[in-house]
C-alpha cells in the first residue's frame, strides 16, 4: 500500500498510555520505542500515537501480538527527555521512532546502531541528524514539518491578518537550530514589511512577564515557532495573547482550534503516519539512511473568526478565501 493512502487515515482514539509501558505481552515479534514529545494526557500527543499505530496496523504491525511497543512521554521536559533516550537505548529496540529535535539529539548522542525514525524536524542536514535530505546516511531519516524560511512566510501572514503591525514578538528556543533558523528568516523579511522584531527566548524564563511588557505597547503581535516549550506551553500562550490583545500566529492547526487567531503549518498527525510507514520498511530490512528525509507538500491555513472579533480584526476576504478552515 502507497503512502499516499495512508494521508487520509485517522486514527481512532486510544486510552491514555502509561508514561513508560510495554504494551500487551507478547513471545516473539519485533520491538520498537516511541519517544513523544507531547505529556501523556495532552490529547494531540494520543492523536499522533493513535495514527502511528492504526498505520502500523494497516501494514501488518499488531501491537501484543507481533510487535512490541514502548511509549516514553517527555511532556517537552529536557531532563525527562534525557531519561527516556537513555531507557530506550538501553532495552535495544529494533527501531525507534521520535519527535522533534531535543529528543533526536538526545538519542543520537547514546547510538549509532539502532535506527532512529522522526517527526517533527527542521532542517535536520544544518542540524547536523543527516548528511543531505536524499540520502540521509548513518542510522537517522524522518520527516521534516518545517524549513527556515518558515519565519518570514509566518510573520507575512500575520501582518496580512493585522495590517498595524509594527512589532511582532517571536516566541523561540535558542536551543534548537531550526528555531534560531526561523527566527532570522523574520528578522530578514521584517524590514520589507516595515515591522521590528522582538526575540522572546522561550528557555529565559518569566514568559508572562515578557510578553505582558510586549503587549503594554501598542500594534504588535507574536509569532509562535515550534518549540518544544510552546507546544507543551500553548494553553497559557494562547491565554497571553487573548489577554494583552496580540494577533498572533502558530505552527500547528490545534493552536487555532484551541482559541489562537492564525495557524500555518502541516498536518502533524500525518507526519507520524508517515514515520509508520518508515518503521515498517526498517523493520522488513531497509536501511534508515537510504530512505529520503521527507517534507510536506502541503500546509494548512486556519482563522479563528471568534478570537478575530475579540481582537476588533477585521480578517481580510483574501486571507479568509485561502483558509483550509474558518473557525467561528
Amino acid at each position: 500500500m502507497s503512502r499516499r493512502e495512508f494521508i487520509t487515515l485517522v486514527g481512532s482514539a486510544t486510552a491514555a498510555w502509561p508514561l513508560v509501558a510495554w504494551a500487551q505481552p507478547a513471545e516473539r515479534g519485533r520491538r520498537i520505542g516511541v519517544l513523544v514529545n507531547f505529556a501523556q494526557t495532552d490529547p494531540e500527543g494520543q492523536a499522533s500515537v493513535a495514527a502511528f499505530v492504526s498505520t502500523l496496523e494497516r501494514l501488518g504491525w499488531i501491537d501484543g501480538r507481533n510487535l512490541r511497543i514502548e511509549y516514553h512521554w517527555s511532556a517537552g521536559e529536557s531532563e525527562r527527555i534525557k531519561i527516556a533516550a537513555a531507557e530506550l537505548v538501553r532495552s535495544a529496540p529494533d527501531v525507534i521512532a521520535v519527535a522533534n529535535s531535543p529528543s533526536l539529539d538526545a538519542l543520537r548522542r547514546l547510538t549509532s546502531t539502532i535506527p532512529l525514525v522522526f517527526t517533527q524536524v527542521g532542517d535536520a542536514v544544518d542540524a547536523g541528524f543527516v548528511t543531505n535530505l536524499a540520502r540521509p546516511g548513518g542510522n537517522i531519516t524522518g520527516f521534516s514539518p518545517f524549513e527556515s524560511d518558515m519565519g518570514g512566510k509566518w510573520l507575512g501572514v500575520l501582518r496580512e491578518a493585522a495590517p498595524n503591525l509594527r512589532r511582532a514578538g517571536v516566541l523561540f528556543g535558542s536551543d534548537t537550530p531550526i528555531d534560531r533558523a526561523m527566527l532570522h528568516s523574520a528578522e530578514a523579511v521584517a524590514p520589507s514589511l516595515g515591522i521590528t522584531i522582538n526575540a522572546i527566548n522561550v528557555l529565559d524564563g518569566n514568559i508572562d512577564r515578557t510578553i505582558a511588557e510586549f503587549g503594554s505597547e501598542s500594534n504588535g503581535g507574536i509569532m509562535v515557532l515550534p518549540h518544544r516549550y510552546t507546544l507543551a506551553n500553548r494553553g497559557s500562550i494562547i491565554s497571553l495573547a487573548a489577554g494583552h490583545r496580540l494577533p498572533a500566529v502558530y505552527p500547528f492547526r490545534y493552536f487555532a482550534t484551541e482559541g489562537g487567531l492564525l495557524a500555518y503549518g502541516p498536518d502533524q498527525n500525518d507526519q507520524w503516519r508517515g514515520a509508520a510507514i518508515y518503521v515498517d520498511r526498517v523493520l522488513r530490512g531497509e536501511r534508515p539512511g537510504d530512505l529520503p528525509v521527507q517534507t510536506p507538500t502541503k500546509f494548512e491555513t486556519l482563522v479563528n473568526l471568534k478570537t478575530a472579533r475579540t481582537l476588533g480584526l477585521n480578517i481580510p476576504p483574501s486571507l479568509l478565501a485561502r483558509a483550509d478552515e474558518v473557525i467561528e
